[in-house]
C-alpha cells in the first residue's frame, strides 16, 4: 500500500515548503535523486572560478548540505535560507555572481524576463545559470497535463499572475523562453547564451513518489531503475520529464 503525504497547509504557506523539504530528506530514493541533480549544479558552478554561488528558491531543498559554499535564498521568509528576496530584483551588484542555480523555480517566477535581466546584470563574464525544470517532451506533456496540479501551457504567455509564489505557475515557461521564443531570448538578453538543454529523468521522479506519495519501488532498486533510464537515453527528447538548462554570460 503506497502512502500518500498530506500537508495541512496551503501551498503558499512557508510551512508547506518546510514540510516538503522534510519529506525529501526522509525519502532515500528521492533524496538521492535530488543529490544527483545537485551534483550537476556543483560541477557547472565550479567551472566558474570567481563570484558568488547563489541558489534561488532554496527553501524546499538541501543544496547547502552538499555544497556549503552556496548562498541559499527564497522569496519566502524561511529559517533554512541565507537570504530572502525576489528573483525579479536581486540584491547583488553588477558582475558579482559566479552562478545562479534553480531547481523547479523558473516556472514559478511571475515575470521571468525580469529575472533574466537581473541575471544578465549580476553574473560575472562566463558566469552560469543552471536550472532543472519540467521538460516539453511527449511524455512530459502527457504527464504534466493529466496528473499534475500545476498547468503546463506550452502555447501560453511569457508571464504568469503574481502574488502566489508556489500555487501560480506554468511549467512550460522554460520551454517558452529557451525553445519556443528563442529569437526573442537572443534579442532581449544579448549577453546571455544558451549553452545546452539536456532532457533527462523519464522515470526516476515518478518512481520516487515525489513529495506526494511514498516511493513506488524500494530504494535497493534505485540503480536498476537508473539502468533502465540509461537504456532509453537515446529517446530522452521524447521521454524526459525534466531538462537541465545551462546559460552563460558572454
Amino acid at each position: 500500500m503506497f502512502k500518500k503525504y498530506t500537508i495541512p497547509f496551503d501551498l503558499d504557506d512557508p510551512r508547506a515548503t518546510l514540510a516538503h523539504r522534510d519529506i525529501i530528506l526522509q525519502k532515500p530514493f528521492l533524496k538521492r535523486l535530488y543529490t544527483e541533480w545537485y551534483q550537476q549544479f556543483i560541477a557547472i558552478s565550479k567551472s566558474v572560478d570567481k563570484g558568488i554561488y547563489l541558489e534561488i528558491g532554496s527553501g524546499g531543498g538541501f543544496l547547502k548540505d552538499v555544497f556549503p559554499e552556496v548562498v541559499t535564498s527564497d522569496i519566502l521568509d524561511l529559517p533554512v535560507v541565507d537570504k530572502v528576496f525576489s528573483a525579479e530584483e536581486m540584491p547583488y551588484k553588477e558582475n558579482e555572481l559566479g552562478s545562479i542555480m534553480m531547481l523547479n523555480v523558473f516556472h514559478h517566477i511571475p515575470r521571468p524576463y525580469l529575472f533574466l535581466e537581473e541575471a544578465q546584470r549580476t553574473l560575472v563574464t562566463g558566469g552560469k545559470i543552471i536550472m532543472i525544470e519540467p521538460a516539453n517532451s511527449n511524455l512530459g506533456r502527457f504527464i504534466y497535463k493529466r496528473f499534475h496540479h500545476e498547468p503546463f501551457e506550452e502555447n501560453g504567455p511569457r508571464e504568469i499572475k503574481a502574488g502566489n509564489p508556489l500555487s501560480n505557475s506554468n511549467q512550460a515557461l522554460p520551454h517558452i523562453y529557451f525553445e519556443r521564443d528563442l529569437d526573442l531570448f537572443a534579442k532581449d538578453f544579448p549577453q546571455l547564451k544558451i549553452v545546452k538543454i539536456t532532457y533527462h529523468t523519464p522515470f526516476m521522479y515518478v518512481l520516487s513518489g515525489g513529495v506526494s506519495r511514498s516511493s513506488l519501488i524500494p530504494y535497493f532498486m534505485y540503480n536498476f531503475a537508473k539502468g533502465i533510464e540509461w537504456l532509453v537515453k537515446p529517446f530522452s527528447k521524447q521521454l524526459g520529464l525534466f531538462c537541465t538548462i545551462e546559460i552563460e554570460k558572454k
